[in-house]
């Protein structure tokens, strides 16, 4: 009983000290909160995104316990010149401390102290002021809460406050009229000048009694300089339509597992995924984020990463997106197989190819195939069938002596050496030609030339191993280039493409102190850098090898990392590179770790997919609520029944599928 009581106390200890490590909590209604501690100054920065704009906020708790922010926000649409540079739109930053604005009681107010503050798609900041009234301090006189988010379709962000009297005298505030304005010149806009103006919705004298409310708002706008100034707006409106779209997308495709935290993390990776939208001259464009990247399209984070996501969403415009990208792409399909430029940008009217051929049409191929698939129109796949037969003759015509894809660098554009032929080019190319074929059925294309695409797909697998398969220190693993032989993250690419022939040794070099840190997967084992694509990547693939129980214990270790440690709530691009920006196609790289990962869905056709679920030993139950692939609405259920997983997939019209399997075991399921 003694030995049983120590190891309780042991147990509680260090669930305690995990949660005293962890800086936000898990709270109602699908949020996540920081009860501000001793742990002060802290700082952090996210971003918001809405169809016209983007905001990055850089915000935290002073040691103090006062509240700061700075504000960069992001127009994408109003762009400079020159139209051939990505980055080209007009940006702006604000450090403006409106509190400070507002005198009380004849004085600024003082001692401010944040007491909580909880992101639910909108930043919301709770603290207390003191004041000076006549000679005399009251001490948490005052109440103030700041919500902060983007229009969801107009140019401008916004951030509530309302203080409130909480103390036992009448109290007087005043707040100036505040209009402010930063020019841009015409010569620097490429469609006029323009202008970011700054206004506050109220200004004068107001009393509060004991328990009263005064309530204005900040808008922060951008516009063209012949454009009216934006009118007075509903607050409440625009508050509504941001949240009602957070709901949009926490509504379908729900994760529901015995663990709050992945469930949480991968709510809040649909909103930051679906979110990163823009209403382009283009059409619907979605785009990274960072500061950096957007009215642009790339082959790798639209085509490759968050494409095939959309339609298991069901968002209207997150599928719009995806087709668009693909109408963008499909414009430089040439009869000399020329590369198609690794990005489209500027709304759609310039392009970049800085990195040269990073292997973009594999990734369009694999994108593309994987998306129509999904998302189960028949139209949308004969549309995009040219594109994919163009893509997979272009990595056919690139195919090396040795049979596998050349390329003159990969996703990480020559930051890392990748020889002339890289492990991810082929990888995609492999998973393509065996899409294609699964999309050639469902569109009657001939027997011949699908037959041919299998062929390829063999061929290419053994070349996969005869050229990339190698001892690399010590793991029976994958060189990721020819010379290569320090272990590199992206080894993990042959398991998210269905080959497991060296998943043992390769998940083991995965998950060695060489490569795994605590925020993830390092770039190249013993350097510093990492990138979470890579991350996200591999957990998909972990999971889809079978390797269930190590998966669960890598990816709940990264999972509350990124959702309740210092830098919150997404998953991130890069460190050092971006500062660990929160760009948006990683938090669908999140999501396929569940969808592909461990419900092992994979597309077969328009209406139907394989499943192949890897449930951890400690969960009975793993379920998938409202997805929205294959023109479908239907749910996935999975019940630990003994040693075997019961498997239900129905949707409106009863059960499809209801069977028992083992672990590891695949069913087909089709739609009518």
């Amino acid at each position: 009983m003694e030995k049983y009581i120590l190891l309780t106390l042991v147990f509680l200890s260090s669930v305690v000290l995990n949660a005293q490590n962890d800086r936000w909590q898990l709270a109602d209604n699908g949020a996540i909160e920081w009860n501000i501690d001793s742990r002060i100054p802290h700082y952090d920065h996210i971003e918001m995104s809405g169809q016209q704009l983007s905001v990055v906020l850089r915000y935290g708790v002073d040691a103090e316990g006062a509240f700061h922010v700075n504000r960069a926000m992001l127009f994408p649409m109003l762009r400079l010149h020159p139209v051939t540079r990505t980055q080209a739109h007009l940006k702006q930053r604000i450090e403006l401390d409106i509190p400070k604005l507002v005198t009380v009681a004849e004085m600024t107010p003082q001692g401010e102290k944040v007491k909580k503050i909880t992101f639910d798609g909108l930043l919301k900041v709770e603290s207390t002021f003191d004041y000076i009234s006549g000679r005399k301090t009251i001490k948490k006189g005052l109440e103030l809460t700041r919500i902060h988010y983007p229009s969801a379709t107009s140019m401008y962000y916004i951030e509530e406050y309302t203080f409130k009297n909480i103390g036992s005298a009448n109290v007087t505030l005043r707040l100036p009229e505040v209009k402010m304005t930063y020019p841009v010149p015409a010569e620097k806009g490429l469609y006029s000048a323009y202008l970011v103006d700054v206004d506050i919705s109220e200004k004068g004298w107001f009393e509060l009694k004991p328990g009263d409310t005064f309530s204005f708002f900040a808008m922060f706008s951008g516009r063209k300089i012949d454009e009216a100034p934006f009118a007075s707006i509903n607050i409440e409106k625009e508050r509504t339509a941001r949240q009602s779209l957070v709901q949009q997308w926490w509504s379908n495709l729900i994760l529901d597992t015995p663990d709050p935290v992945l469930n949480r993390m991968f709510a809040f990776a649909k909103l930051r995924g679906a979110e990163s939208i823009y209403k382009t001259k283009g059409g619907f464009m979605h785009g990274p984020g960072g500061e950096a990247y957007y009215a642009a399209i790339w082959a790798n984070d639209q085509a490759e990463y968050i494409n095939p996501f959309f339609p298991f969403l069901g968002y209207d415009i997150g599928n719009e997106s995806a087709i668009n990208s693909f109408r963008h792409f499909a414009r430089f399909m040439n009869p000399e197989y020329k590369p198609i430029p690794s990005s489209i940008i500027s709304e759609g009217a310039s392009t970049w190819h800085g990195a040269k051929d990073r292997g973009d049409g594999a990734m369009i191929a694999y994108g593309a195939a994987r998306y129509a698939l999904a998302k189960g129109s028949k139209t949308e796949g004969v549309e995009l069938w040219p594109l994919i037969e163009w893509c997979l003759e272009y990595c056919k015509r690139k195919l090396t002596p040795n049979g596998v894809v050349a390329s003159d660098s990969d996703e990480l554009e020559n930051r890392f050496p990748s020889g002339k032929a890289n492990l991810c080019t082929s990888g995609l190319y492999y998973d393509a030609l065996i899409s294609a074929v699964y999309l050639g059925e469902a569109l009657d294309k001939p027997a011949k030339q699908l037959d041919e695409y299998k062929k390829e797909a063999r061929q290419l697998r053994k070349a996969i191993e005869d050229y990339f398969g190698y001892e690399v220190e010590g793991f029976h693993t994958y060189r990721y280039y020819d010379g290569n032989d320090i272990l590199r993250s992206w080894i993990c690419i042959p398991l998210t493409m269905g080959i497991y022939d060296r998943a043992d040794g390769t998940i083991k070099a995965l998950f060695s102190p060489r490569l795994w840190t605590d925020d993830g997967l390092l770039t190249q084992a013993g350097t510093e850098t990492f990138w979470d694509r890579s991350t996200l990547y591999a957990l998909r693939g972990v999971f889809a090898a079978g390797a269930t129980e190590k998966g669960l214990e890598y990816l709940e270790k990264y999972s509350k990392r990124r959702l309740l440690g210092d830098h919150v709530p997404y998953a991130i691009e890069a460190w050092p590179e971006g500062s660990q920006r929160h760009l948006s196609a990683e938090s669908g790289l999140y999501c396929r770790i569940y969808t592909e990962g461990l419900f092992g869905m994979r597309p077969t056709g328009l209406r139907s997919f394989d499943i192949t679920p890897h449930m951890p030993a400690k969960w009975n139950y793993m379920n998938l609520k409202s997805i929205k692939a294959f023109e479908q609405s239907f749910d996935i259920d999975i019940t630990r029944k003994g040693e075997k997983l019961e498997v239900v997939v129905k949707n409106s019209s009863g059960i499809i599928v209801k069977k028992q399997i083992k672990e590891g075991e695949t069913i087909p399921v089709k739609f009518k």
